[in-house]
Protein backbone atom coordinates (compact mmCIF):
# COMPACT_ATOMS: atom_id res chain seq x y z
CA UNK A 1 0.00 0.00 0.00
CA UNK A 2 1.44 3.62 -1.16
CA UNK A 3 1.79 6.05 1.49
CA UNK A 4 0.51 9.62 1.38
CA UNK A 5 2.51 12.10 1.58
CA UNK A 6 2.45 14.75 4.13
CA UNK A 7 3.51 18.53 3.20
CA UNK A 8 4.23 20.95 5.99
CA UNK A 9 5.04 24.63 5.78
CA UNK A 10 6.06 26.65 8.16
CA UNK A 11 5.13 30.91 8.43
CA UNK A 12 4.88 33.51 10.30
CA UNK A 13 1.94 33.32 12.43
CA UNK A 14 0.37 36.93 10.90
CA UNK A 15 0.41 35.27 7.31
CA UNK A 16 -1.16 32.07 8.38
CA UNK A 17 -4.84 32.48 7.07
CA UNK A 18 -3.40 33.67 3.74
CA UNK A 19 -1.10 30.45 3.68
CA UNK A 20 -3.67 28.09 4.76
CA UNK A 21 -6.06 29.90 1.61
CA UNK A 22 -3.33 28.73 -0.73
CA UNK A 23 -2.85 25.27 0.21
CA UNK A 24 -6.42 24.63 -0.04
CA UNK A 25 -5.74 25.38 -3.98
CA UNK A 26 -3.59 21.92 -3.13
CA UNK A 27 -6.26 19.92 -1.27
CA UNK A 28 -9.73 21.84 -1.01
CA UNK A 29 -10.87 18.85 0.83
CA UNK A 30 -8.95 19.82 4.44
CA UNK A 31 -5.58 21.09 5.68
CA UNK A 32 -4.70 21.20 9.12
CA UNK A 33 -3.26 24.27 10.84
CA UNK A 34 -1.03 24.84 13.99
CA UNK A 35 -1.38 28.29 15.37
CA UNK A 36 -0.57 28.84 19.10
CA UNK A 37 -0.74 32.36 19.08
CA UNK A 38 -4.42 32.47 21.14
CA UNK A 39 -3.91 28.66 22.47
CA UNK A 40 -5.30 29.90 26.13
CA UNK A 41 -7.99 31.34 25.62
CA UNK A 42 -9.17 28.85 22.88
CA UNK A 43 -8.60 26.00 25.53
CA UNK A 44 -10.65 28.04 28.26
CA UNK A 45 -13.51 28.20 25.48
CA UNK A 46 -13.45 25.08 24.40
CA UNK A 47 -12.48 22.86 27.37
CA UNK A 48 -13.22 25.04 30.31
CA UNK A 49 -9.62 24.59 31.87
CA UNK A 50 -7.02 26.60 32.36
CA UNK A 51 -4.21 23.90 32.47
CA UNK A 52 -2.05 22.95 29.23
CA UNK A 53 0.89 20.79 29.05
CA UNK A 54 4.23 22.54 29.37
CA UNK A 55 5.32 21.25 26.02
CA UNK A 56 2.81 23.32 24.05
CA UNK A 57 3.26 26.36 26.46
CA UNK A 58 6.61 26.33 24.90
CA UNK A 59 5.38 26.57 21.46
CA UNK A 60 7.19 29.50 19.33
CA UNK A 61 3.62 31.52 18.90
CA UNK A 62 5.67 33.76 16.07
CA UNK A 63 5.52 30.69 13.71
CA UNK A 64 2.29 28.95 12.36
CA UNK A 65 1.94 25.54 10.15
CA UNK A 66 0.22 24.34 7.66
CA UNK A 67 -0.05 20.35 6.95
CA UNK A 68 -2.08 19.08 3.90
CA UNK A 69 -1.71 15.59 2.97
CA UNK A 70 -1.36 14.39 -0.83
CA UNK A 71 -2.58 10.95 -2.19
CA UNK A 72 -0.18 8.28 -3.29
CA UNK A 73 -1.21 9.43 -7.05
CA UNK A 74 -0.50 13.17 -6.33
CA UNK A 75 2.68 14.98 -7.09
CA UNK A 76 4.25 16.23 -4.28
CA UNK A 77 6.74 18.04 -7.01
CA UNK A 78 4.10 19.91 -8.53
CA UNK A 79 2.57 20.36 -5.73
CA UNK A 80 5.53 21.63 -4.02
CA UNK A 81 6.27 23.73 -7.30
CA UNK A 82 2.50 25.28 -6.89
CA UNK A 83 2.62 26.59 -2.74
CA UNK A 84 6.55 27.56 -3.55
CA UNK A 85 4.84 30.26 -6.70
CA UNK A 86 2.26 31.06 -5.00
CA UNK A 87 3.88 31.97 -1.93
CA UNK A 88 6.55 33.75 -3.27
CA UNK A 89 4.19 35.95 -5.50
CA UNK A 90 1.94 36.89 -2.31
CA UNK A 91 5.18 37.83 -0.75
CA UNK A 92 4.72 34.97 2.21
CA UNK A 93 7.66 33.97 3.77
CA UNK A 94 7.56 30.31 4.05
CA UNK A 95 9.84 26.38 4.46
CA UNK A 96 8.48 23.35 3.26
CA UNK A 97 9.14 20.02 4.17
CA UNK A 98 8.23 16.71 2.68
CA UNK A 99 7.33 13.88 5.13
CA UNK A 100 6.53 10.50 3.96
CA UNK A 101 8.46 10.92 1.52
CA UNK A 102 12.04 10.37 0.69
CA UNK A 103 12.99 13.71 -1.35
CA UNK A 104 15.16 11.87 -3.92
CA UNK A 105 11.67 9.45 -4.36
CA UNK A 106 9.58 12.45 -6.04
CA UNK A 107 12.83 14.07 -7.42
CA UNK A 108 13.27 10.92 -9.54
CA UNK A 109 9.65 9.88 -9.94
CA UNK A 110 7.60 12.54 -10.18
CA UNK A 111 7.30 12.03 -13.96
CA UNK A 112 4.71 9.16 -13.09
CA UNK A 113 2.01 11.41 -12.05
CA UNK A 114 1.47 13.05 -14.96
CA UNK A 115 -0.84 11.86 -18.35
CA UNK A 116 -1.96 12.67 -21.46
CA UNK A 117 -5.08 14.35 -20.49
CA UNK A 118 -8.07 15.43 -22.99
CA UNK A 119 -9.32 19.06 -21.92
CA UNK A 120 -12.61 20.40 -23.66
CA UNK A 121 -13.32 19.79 -26.98
CA UNK A 122 -10.00 20.72 -28.80
CA UNK A 123 -6.83 19.85 -26.55
CA UNK A 124 -4.91 17.31 -25.22
CA UNK A 125 -2.25 17.64 -22.94
CA UNK A 126 0.88 15.12 -23.01
CA UNK A 127 3.86 15.30 -20.99
CA UNK A 128 6.92 16.00 -23.32
CA UNK A 129 8.55 12.85 -22.41
CA UNK A 130 5.45 10.52 -23.84
CA UNK A 131 5.93 8.46 -26.76
CA UNK A 132 2.86 6.28 -27.42
CA UNK A 133 -0.24 7.96 -27.08
CA UNK A 134 -4.02 8.60 -29.38
CA UNK A 135 -4.51 12.22 -29.69
CA UNK A 136 -8.06 11.72 -30.73
CA UNK A 137 -8.20 13.92 -33.21
CA UNK A 138 -7.42 16.86 -30.98
CA UNK A 139 -4.76 19.84 -30.93
CA UNK A 140 -1.67 18.55 -28.82
CA UNK A 141 0.17 20.33 -26.52
CA UNK A 142 3.38 19.19 -24.73
CA UNK A 143 4.01 20.47 -21.63
CA UNK A 144 6.74 19.97 -19.07
CA UNK A 145 5.79 21.49 -15.46
CA UNK A 146 9.94 21.84 -14.65
CA UNK A 147 9.79 24.10 -11.66
CA UNK A 148 6.56 25.79 -12.34
CA UNK A 149 3.23 25.05 -11.35
CA UNK A 150 0.31 23.88 -14.35
CA UNK A 151 0.17 20.93 -16.59
CA UNK A 152 -3.73 20.74 -16.83
CA UNK A 153 -4.45 18.01 -14.09
CA UNK A 154 -5.90 20.88 -11.77
CA UNK A 155 -9.12 21.90 -11.78
CA UNK A 156 -8.20 25.64 -11.75
CA UNK A 157 -6.53 24.89 -14.85
CA UNK A 158 -8.85 22.53 -16.48
CA UNK A 159 -11.32 25.45 -15.74
CA UNK A 160 -9.90 28.16 -17.41
CA UNK A 161 -8.68 26.30 -20.35
CA UNK A 162 -12.50 24.93 -21.02
CA UNK A 163 -13.76 28.48 -20.71
CA UNK A 164 -10.92 29.66 -22.82
CA UNK A 165 -12.03 27.85 -25.61
CA UNK A 166 -15.43 28.79 -25.43
CA UNK A 167 -14.74 32.52 -25.56
CA UNK A 168 -11.60 33.05 -27.40
CA UNK A 169 -11.85 34.05 -31.37
CA UNK A 170 -9.03 32.66 -34.26
CA UNK A 171 -6.51 35.94 -34.24
CA UNK A 172 -7.07 37.09 -30.80
CA UNK A 173 -4.47 38.58 -28.35
CA UNK A 174 -3.62 37.05 -25.12
CA UNK A 175 -2.81 38.02 -21.67
CA UNK A 176 -1.83 35.29 -19.12
CA UNK A 177 -1.46 37.21 -15.52
CA UNK A 178 0.32 34.92 -13.22
CA UNK A 179 1.27 32.45 -16.23
CA UNK A 180 3.42 29.41 -14.69
CA UNK A 181 4.54 27.24 -16.75
CA UNK A 182 3.00 29.06 -19.80
CA UNK A 183 0.42 26.60 -20.15
CA UNK A 184 -2.90 29.29 -20.99
CA UNK A 185 -0.96 31.21 -23.58
CA UNK A 186 0.59 27.93 -25.32
CA UNK A 187 -3.02 26.61 -25.42
CA UNK A 188 -4.49 29.65 -26.42
CA UNK A 189 -1.86 30.05 -29.48
CA UNK A 190 -2.50 25.83 -30.34
CA UNK A 191 -6.06 26.90 -30.89
CA UNK A 192 -6.11 29.41 -32.74
CA UNK A 193 -4.70 33.08 -30.78
CA UNK A 194 -2.39 35.39 -33.02
CA UNK A 195 -0.28 36.42 -30.07
CA UNK A 196 0.18 35.72 -26.32
CA UNK A 197 1.91 37.49 -23.40
CA UNK A 198 2.61 35.30 -19.85
CA UNK A 199 3.69 37.22 -17.31
CA UNK A 200 4.62 36.03 -13.92
CA UNK A 201 7.05 37.53 -10.58
CA UNK A 202 8.57 34.22 -10.57
CA UNK A 203 11.98 33.90 -12.75
CA UNK A 204 11.69 30.27 -12.72
CA UNK A 205 8.14 30.50 -14.40
CA UNK A 206 8.90 32.48 -16.83
CA UNK A 207 11.60 30.40 -18.21
CA UNK A 208 9.52 27.31 -18.29
CA UNK A 209 6.80 29.39 -19.77
CA UNK A 210 9.54 30.10 -22.45
CA UNK A 211 11.24 26.67 -22.75
CA UNK A 212 7.30 25.18 -23.06
CA UNK A 213 6.59 27.64 -25.89
CA UNK A 214 9.33 26.39 -28.16
CA UNK A 215 8.83 22.99 -27.40
CA UNK A 216 5.25 23.83 -29.49
CA UNK A 217 6.94 25.92 -31.67
CA UNK A 218 4.91 29.04 -30.69
CA UNK A 219 8.20 30.53 -29.29
CA UNK A 220 7.73 33.10 -31.92
CA UNK A 221 4.74 34.49 -30.92
CA UNK A 222 4.69 33.62 -27.29
CA UNK A 223 6.07 36.98 -25.14
CA UNK A 224 7.52 35.65 -21.50
CA UNK A 225 7.81 38.58 -18.87
CA UNK A 226 9.01 38.51 -15.92
CA UNK A 227 7.86 41.12 -13.03
CA UNK A 228 4.10 42.75 -12.36
CA UNK A 229 1.80 42.90 -15.59
CA UNK A 230 1.10 46.70 -14.20
CA UNK A 231 4.92 47.65 -15.17
CA UNK A 232 6.17 45.40 -17.59
CA UNK A 233 3.21 44.53 -20.21
CA UNK A 234 1.82 47.38 -23.20
CA UNK A 235 -1.03 47.43 -25.33
CA UNK A 236 -4.46 46.08 -25.01
CA UNK A 237 -6.40 42.06 -24.97
CA UNK A 238 -8.73 40.74 -26.66
CA UNK A 239 -8.42 37.91 -23.63
CA UNK A 240 -6.99 37.95 -20.31
CA UNK A 241 -6.48 35.03 -18.18
CA UNK A 242 -5.96 35.31 -14.36
CA UNK A 243 -5.51 31.56 -12.65
CA UNK A 244 -3.84 32.94 -9.42
CA UNK A 245 -5.30 33.09 -5.78
CA UNK A 246 -8.67 34.46 -4.82
CA UNK A 247 -6.85 37.50 -2.77
CA UNK A 248 -4.92 38.35 -6.10
CA UNK A 249 -7.79 37.98 -8.43
CA UNK A 250 -9.37 40.91 -6.20
CA UNK A 251 -6.22 43.15 -5.63
CA UNK A 252 -5.13 43.17 -9.60
CA UNK A 253 -8.85 43.43 -11.35
CA UNK A 254 -9.23 46.78 -11.34
CA UNK A 255 -5.78 47.08 -13.13
CA UNK A 256 -6.25 44.23 -15.48
CA UNK A 257 -9.04 46.79 -16.84
CA UNK A 258 -6.56 48.81 -18.25
CA UNK A 259 -4.86 46.02 -20.72
CA UNK A 260 -8.62 44.98 -22.04
CA UNK A 261 -9.97 45.67 -25.49
CA UNK A 262 -13.95 47.25 -25.38
CA UNK A 263 -15.16 43.66 -25.91
CA UNK A 264 -12.44 41.88 -24.15
CA UNK A 265 -13.13 38.77 -22.09
CA UNK A 266 -11.73 38.27 -18.60
CA UNK A 267 -11.59 34.76 -17.09
CA UNK A 268 -10.48 34.28 -13.42
CA UNK A 269 -10.19 30.87 -11.68
CA UNK A 270 -8.13 29.09 -8.64
CA UNK A 271 -10.95 30.97 -6.99
CA UNK A 272 -12.20 28.53 -3.97
CA UNK A 273 -15.49 28.08 -3.61
CA UNK A 274 -15.90 29.79 0.22
CA UNK A 275 -13.98 32.85 -1.79
CA UNK A 276 -15.87 32.64 -4.59
CA UNK A 277 -18.91 35.58 -3.50
CA UNK A 278 -16.64 37.60 -2.45
CA UNK A 279 -14.19 37.68 -5.77
CA UNK A 280 -17.81 38.10 -7.51
CA UNK A 281 -18.55 41.18 -5.33
CA UNK A 282 -15.00 42.92 -5.72
CA UNK A 283 -14.76 42.10 -9.54
CA UNK A 284 -18.23 43.04 -10.18
CA UNK A 285 -16.94 46.93 -9.11
CA UNK A 286 -15.14 47.08 -12.47
CA UNK A 287 -16.74 43.81 -14.75
CA UNK A 288 -20.05 42.19 -15.78
CA UNK A 289 -19.48 39.01 -15.09
CA UNK A 290 -20.87 36.75 -17.83
CA UNK A 291 -20.68 33.16 -16.84
CA UNK A 292 -19.46 31.10 -13.77
CA UNK A 293 -18.28 27.56 -13.78
CA UNK A 294 -17.89 25.05 -10.69
CA UNK A 295 -15.72 22.11 -9.99
CA UNK A 296 -14.25 20.13 -7.46
CA UNK A 297 -14.14 22.85 -5.43
CA UNK A 298 -13.42 25.43 -7.26
CA UNK A 299 -14.85 28.43 -9.00
CA UNK A 300 -13.92 29.94 -12.82
CA UNK A 301 -15.59 33.20 -13.39
CA UNK A 302 -15.67 35.06 -16.68
CA UNK A 303 -16.39 38.29 -17.52
CA UNK A 304 -16.19 41.47 -19.69
CA UNK A 305 -16.17 45.49 -18.89
CA UNK A 306 -18.83 47.05 -17.39
CA UNK A 307 -20.52 49.46 -20.00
Amino acid sequence: MKNWTEIKIAVSAADIDRAGDIANMVVPYGIYIEDYRDMEQVVEDIAHIDLIDEELLKKDRSKAFVHLYLEPDVSPAEAVAFLSERYESEKIAHEIELLNCAEEDWRNNWKQYFHPLAVGEKLMIVPSWYENYDAQGRVVLNIDPGLAFGTGGHETTRLCLEMCEKYMKPGDSVLDVGCGSGILGIAALLCGAKEAVGVDIDDKAVDTARENAALNGVGDRFTAICGSFTDKVQGKYDLVLANIVADAIIFLSKGVADFMKDDAVYIMSGIIDTRAEEVKREVSRYFDIIEEHLDGGWTCLAAKLKK
